[in-house]
């Protein structure tokens, strides 16, 4: 499955009041794994960034004044993202702003005509009800490093959201047990099972001795003593003797 983490920078929270995307960040995923393709870009919004939304992400009009404007990189970003499920913290944010670009040019439609979405803050209110749940908060909840992020940047911001929302639907993600990994990061069935021979040779048992049993009874005793008699081993062993 393709997935396309994405976060965007703006010059001010309301699309009624014609703000527009400045800034576009997205990492992709396939499979679960990140793949190192990205698509980043800044973009001259024709107006100015309002004070408040600069002293979130510190990208100034002078910055801006020369990156291209969004028609000039309407195609490129749609060709990226298209087919892809998209993975957005407060997506309604950034897709409403998304279509009000699209909704400018000729013959592009809505994001949902060509893409999934899928919320991470729903999904995050949902795991942990009644906390905060803004990105800096996930981001201390499941240890990724956000120490970079004086200012809000989107590429950057996508990709701490990629190692989030992987955390967050699966933990580690990386290890396979057993099996061969295809190019694709997918399993052989085949290998997932290795059959052992009937005809091996018996495994051999081999029993602790005399010492390291009263070694192991003197630490069972020390355990008992610490906890008061809560010693769960000791309290199990004696269980079954009396069965």
């Amino acid at each position: 499955m393709r997935q396309v983490v994405l976060d965007t920078e703006t010059t001010g929270l309301e699309t009624s009041q014609d703000h527009r995307i400045i800034e576009i960040g997205c990492v992709e995923l396939v499979n679960r794994r990140l793949t190192g393709r990205h698509y980043h870009q800044y973009i001259n919004p024709e107006r100015d960034v309002d004070q408040g939304a600069l002293e979130i992400h510190g990208i100034s009009n002078d910055f801006l004044a020369e990156k291209p404007l969004f028609s000039k990189v309407a195609d490129e970003f749609l060709a990226f993202i298209k087919g892809a499920e998209l993975v957005i913290h407060n997506a309604p944010f950034d897709v409403g702003f998304i279509n009000h670009e699209f909704g400018k040019l000729d013959d592009f439609g809505l994001v949902s005509d060509v893409c999934s979405v899928v919320d991470t803050l729903v999904m995050a209110k949902h795991l942990h009800p009644g906390q905060k749940n803004n990105l800096n908060a996930l981001c201390k909840r499941y240890g990724v490093d956000n120490s970079q992020r004086d200012l809000h940047g989107a590429l950057l911001d996508a990709e701490i959201l990629a190692d989030v929302y992987l955390l967050m639907t699966g933990g580690q993600v990386d290890l396979v047990l057993g099996g061969n990994n295809n190019q694709d990061g997918t399993t052989n069935s085949l290998d997932k099972i290795r059959r052992l021979s009937t005809d091996r040779p018996a495994l051999r048992v081999i029993r602790a001795s005399d010492e390291e049993l009263s070694l192991h009874n003197e630490k069972l005793a020390q355990i008992d003593k610490a906890s008061n008699g809560r010693c769960v081993w000791l309290a199990a062993s004696d269980d079954a003797a009396n069965q």
